[in-house]
């Protein structure tokens, strides 16, 4: 007996835990910040240098793996709010503050 090719649907939270750390993510004194973009893409910049790095990433429940647009690769892991990517710390920068 054949069977029916099953054709499920994404599970409608799928999307949103893509998308929980997207945003901007910079160091304590601001040197380093880091856009994560909704659609996987991120952007870094560092001290005046605005888009130093840019490239692709993928999460793997609160692991962030990255690929810059040169085949550099990193990780990092989020942990209680706080990002720890390649010996940095970094902190979701706060909307209201200018």
């Amino acid at each position: 007996m054949a069977s029916t090719p099953s054709h499920a649907q994404p599970s409608p939270a799928a999307p949103t835990d893509q998308n929980r750390y997207v945003g901007m993510w910079v160091t304590r004194d601001g040197h380093i910040r880091h856009e994560l973009l909704p659609g996987g893409r991120y952007d870094e910049a560092r001290g005046n240098r605005q888009s130093a790095y840019q490239g692709r990433y993928t999460l793997t429940g609160d692991h962030i793996d990255y690929v810059d647009d040169t085949g550099f690769t990193a990780d990092g892991d989020f942990r209680d709010g706080v990002l720890y990517h390649a010996g940095m710390v970094l902190y979701r920068e706060n909307k209201t503050r200018r």
